[in-house]
Order: structure tokens, then sequence, then C-alpha cells
């Protein structure tokens, strides 16, 4: 039998071991199988990969990989409702502890709703491990951060204690899983006159290494300088109206002197500049000047 998986391997491609020792684009959360005294499989781990890391949606790719079998195992199917089809794994050379997956063209199934998902993988009809898979619904973004701050100073990757009333501000969305096409969002709250426009490739955004890997919306606001004191939510709805996001932000103080807005900070994000500010440091990352019709 381990021949023949060899040989399917050497046909279909491999997924190889390496996702184990950090290599994947991307690893998910896994579980042990179940812990039963006297069960061999105890120790083995099932463990799921996805792209870049990010959240697993239906109709995504994902691979699968095994570690704690027992010398000289020679395959493993893993199975669950949430997948097209079964997954065979096969060690990456005979007596290998590590895994390959045989092909690399396995999905989730297209049209799930979101949830969580039993996975389970077998060898020879036996259960030797489980998981569970948490599948987004298609079309998901995930928003990897969405801040507010005073327009003259560098986002940080929270929202700040509190803001002035009549403050410019700086807003910056970055999204993991862009929509297509989506080159603006608009944020609304109390705390502005009208709806604020955040847009891709703007002179507000700051450059930061935290943002790659994402697509970054940014834009500039002025807060309402007759706002009272209290705690208030913004929400910017995206993916063409499939998700919304919120954040919340504290407003205190005197509303600020009424003068010019410094808000568009292009020069800011100076390629390959350090700031620290507040203690933390934070890496501009290189990008070149791009001019692009606004959305």
């Amino acid at each position: 039998m381990f021949r023949n998986a060899v040989r399917a391997v050497g046909a279909a491609g491999l997924v190889a071991a390496a996702l184990l020792g950090g290599a994947a684009s991307g690893v998910s959360a896994a579980e042990a199988g179940p812990a039963r005294d006297g069960d061999a499989s105890a120790a083995v781990r099932l463990t799921y990969f996805t792209p870049q890391n990010r959240i697993l949606e239906a109709g995504d790719s994902v691979a699968f990989s095994v570690r704690g079998m027992r010398p000289g195992w020679d395959e493993v199917e893993v199975t669950s409702p949430a997948l097209r089809e079964p997954i065979t794994l096969v060690p990456v050379e005979k007596g290998s502890a590590q895994a390959a997956q045989v092909g690399s063209d396995h999905h989730v199934r297209s049209g799930l709703r979101a949830g969580t998902y039993p996975v389970t993988a077998t060898s020879h009809g036996r259960v030797v491990a489980t998981a569970r898979m948490k599948v987004a619904a298609e079309g998901t973004g995930e928003i990897h951060r969405f801040v507010i701050g005073p327009a003259d100073a560098f986002p940080g990757g929270d929202t700040p204690a509190s803001l002035r009333p009549g403050s410019d501000v700086r807003l910056v969305l970055t999204d993991l899983r862009a929509d297509d096409g989506e080159h603006s969002l608009t944020v609304t709250s109390p705390l502005f006159d009208a709806p604020v426009t955040i847009r891709t490739h703007s002179a507000d955004d700051p450059g930061c290494k935290c943002d790659d890997g994402g697509t970054v919306y940014a834009g500039h606001a002025r807060l309402r300088a007759d706002v009272p004191e209290g705690r208030y939510t913004l929400t910017v709805v995206s993916h063409h109206g499939r998700q919304t996001t919120r954040q919340h932000v504290t407003v205190v103080g005197d509303p600020v002197a009424d003068g010019p807005s410094p808000a568009v900070i292009g020069a800011v994000a100076a390629g390959g500049a350090a700031l620290v500010m507040g203690g933390g440091a934070f890496v501009l990352r290189r990008r070149a000047r791009r001019s692009e019709a606004t959305a």
C-alpha cells in the first residue's frame, strides 16, 4: 500500500511537510485527538493551513498535516462535511514521521454557512485525531485594524484614549481580504457633520509595515466642536454592504480652537523611516508615491 501511495503522490504532487516547520504560507489552530487511557492516538495532532495565515473562507484552498503518528504509518485520510472531498496524507518518505498531502488543490465547500466544522483523521478505519475547523462565509472581510487618531500623529495599533471636540483626525482601516474593485469606504459617526470617505492609495495612508499584505483605506476629517463629552461609535460598511465594522472613541475636554487643518499628512510615509511614539517604534514601509483617480 505504501508504494501505491507514493506513486499517487508522485502523480498528483505534494504539499510538503515543511508546513510544520513554519514554511507554510499560513497556519491555523488545530486540536489534538481526544485523550483516552490506553489510546495510542491521543498524541496525534491534526493541523490545517490557510493561505497567508488568513481566516478560512468557504471556497478557499486548505491543506492538512498530522504529527505524532507511530513509526511505520503509511496513510491517513482526512474527512469533513466542510471539505469538497477527502484528503489523503502519506509520509514524506518511508519511515518518516512527517506528512505530505496527496494533491495540492483541495478546497472548502462553496456556499457553506459560517461556523465551526468537525474534521476527522482516520488510518485504516481507525480514528487517530480530530479537529474543529472554523470557516467564514464567502466574501467576508478580515479587518486587520480600524483606528482613529490625531491628524498630526502617527496612528498606532489602538484607538487613543480620548480626542478633543473639534480635533482634526486621521482614520485608517486595513482589510486583509478586501473585495475586488472596492476602492473607497464610508465611515459614519455622530462625531462628524457628514459621512467621511476613506480611500485606497490615500495621502493619509501612514505606510506602516503593520499594514503589509492588506488593503489600506485612509482619510481625514474634523470632529464636531459641539459634541458633548462621551464615548462614540464609528461605523464602516465594506464588502459591498455585506460586512459592518465598528470602532469606539472617547471625546473629552474643551473644543480645539479653530485653525487651519493639518489633516493631510502624506509626508509621514517617508521610505524606510522609523517613528517612535509613546514608547512604541513603528517602521514605515517603503512605497512609491502613485497617483490614482479616486473612486
